[in-house]
């Protein structure tokens, strides 16, 4: 599957963001490495660093001038040393503003404050500085702390993160907004909320998942010329539309309905007959070629809604599915009850969401056939544990999951993570206006359809979520605020449908 995915991402041109993450460890690593090959020193990575963020700023805020620079005690601290002496160097007005003293830091951070001062540089310390009498900058730089945060803020960095966040101008943040732990993504204590950073050597995983989304603004990346070699293997990888849609090919002109999967989803409790539908519709609408509900039987047939949506009852063939789904609009009563017992015995591939998450949580076992899709809140109740303590460290409770009940896992948030039994997969689409209901039955409905058509779990899962995310990107275009589940279905259509 690693292949697969991989071979995807190679494939497609003129994606703006590298697909590895990595872990903190392996960027210090990879820098090492970089620095062994070219003699030991890595200062020129700080100036390459600096040389860097004075071209990206130039190019994201032309009109800037007046910039103030917060610079932190170590490497990031540096980096911002090098870009104030290139931009004086280079006509800007650059103030620095520091968290500690010149003369009090080490390595390369202190060779690029010397260089700054000899260059006719001054420094201002925090603690004594006043924003009000100083000019307002038109750019803020945030070079205070990187990658290196893995403990709540002090109380004089807090400070300055507070101030910077309350200053009236756009923020860069230099590799990593300070206050957010790389590894994570959970923002410690507090956080820089920038409007654009620009990362160095290799994406940091937690950038793109949990707290990280809010932090890091646009995303953007430069190698500063450190290739990997080939031992490294990435934390994870990241995955978009772009990336994956090649594995959509076109149908052979042979196919009929039976040769495109049969579905049975199985949900909708009295009151929520509409998750049913949806999940139902989203399966249509990516391909599967027949489906069929089993809802509860004091409900009116789905087909009054949906002509395409057939019914079930229980004792009809119980070998005509190929794929099935279980959870959407539920529920918790006896009725659901003997839907979860009959259903999870099968050996067809299944989809748990929803209730039917909430009662593997309650009868856990280890299964290679299903595809689990929790929330955060039924993550917690698979693992007996918080909500904090699955945000605290996704990418660990993904990993925890899988390996507890097996097959592939996808738990859904800002930044969605997949793991199977090789890899982690990051789903970089998607926005905020999917926060509401309905949405992920829509997931669930269209993962089941993939399977449905012969795509592994694995690819399944992963081309699911991106397309998912992708479609409500395309219906966030008339507004995320008051979008609904529906909204996105015309484009889950287009979107199985990729143009070349």
């Amino acid at each position: 599957m690693v292949q697969v995915i991989e071979d995807a991402i190679c494939g497609e041109q003129g994606t703006s963001l590298a697909q590895p993450l990595w872990r903190t460890e392996q960027i210090r690593m990879l820098e090492r490495r970089w620095a062994e090959r070219e003699g030991g020193d890595t200062y020129p990575l700080m100036t390459r660093a600096g040389g860097a963020l004075l071209s990206y700023a130039r190019r994201h805020w032309p009109q800037s001038s007046h910039w103030w620079i917060f610079v932190g005690p170590g490497n990031n601290g540096g980096d911002g040393y090098v870009l104030a002496r290139l931009a004086r160097r280079a006509g800007l007005d650059p103030v620095v503003i520091a968290a500690r003293a010149p003369d009090r830091l080490s390595g390369d951070a202190r060779r690029a404050a010397d260089e700054w001062l000899a260059a006719g540089g001054t420094v201002l310390m925090f603690e004594a500085f006043t924003p009000a009498l100083l000019t307002p900058p038109d750019l803020v730089v945030d070079a205070l702390l990187g990658t290196g945060v893995h403990i709540s803020l002090s109380s004089s960095m807090t400070k300055i993160v507070a101030t910077i966040n309350g200053l009236n101008a756009p923020v860069l943040a230099v590799d990593l907004p300070s206050g957010l732990n790389a590894d994570t993504g959970r923002a410690m204590g507090a956080m820089v909320r920038a409007s654009r950073t620009l990362t160095f050597i290799g994406i940091k995983q937690g950038m793109l998942t949990a707290d990280g989304v809010d932090g890091v603004g646009l995303l953007d990346f430069d190698p500063l010329g450190v290739t990997p070699d080939a031992e490294p293997i990435p934390a994870a990888l990241r995955i978009d539309y772009p990336s994956l849609k090649g594995l959509l090919s076109p149908r052979r002109r042979s196919a009929h309905k039976g040769s495109n999967g049969r579905v049975l989803l199985v949900g909708g409790n009295l009151g929520m007959q509409g998750a049913i539908l949806l999940a139902g519709q989203a399966c249509l609408r990516a391909g599967a070629g027949l489906v069929r509900l089993c809802q509860h039987p004091d409900l009116p047939p789905a087909s009054l809604v949906q002509p395409e949506l057939m019914g079930w009852q229980v004792g009809m063939d119980e070998s005509w599915p190929t794929v099935r789904v279980l959870g959407p609009g539920l529920g918790q009563d006896e009725w659901a009850k003997a839907q979860c017992e009959r259903l999870t015995a099968t050996g067809e591939p299944l989809v748990l969401d929803a209730d039917g998450l909430n009662w593997l949580a309650l009868h856990p076992r280890h299964q290679d056939n299903w595809v689990l899709t929790p929330h955060p809140g039924e993550a917690a109740r698979l693992l007996a544990c918080s909500i904090d303590e699955i945000e605290a460290d996704r990418f660990a409770a993904v990993a925890r999951l899988q390996q507890q009940y097996g097959g592939v896992v996808l738990l859904k948030g800002a930044g969605s993570l997949i793991c199977d039994s090789r890899c982690i997969t990051l789903c970089s689409e998607g926005n905020p206006g999917m926060a509401s209901g309905g949405m992920g039955d829509l997931l669930s409905g269209i993962i089941a359809a993939l399977l449905a058509q012969g795509w592994s779990a694995s690819v399944a899962t992963r081309l699911g979520a991106v397309i998912h995310g992708e479609a409500a990107d395309c219906a966030a275009a008339e507004g995320e605020r008051g979008m609904l589940a529906s909204d996105l279905l015309p484009w889950i259509r287009r979107l199985v449908n990729p143009t070349p």
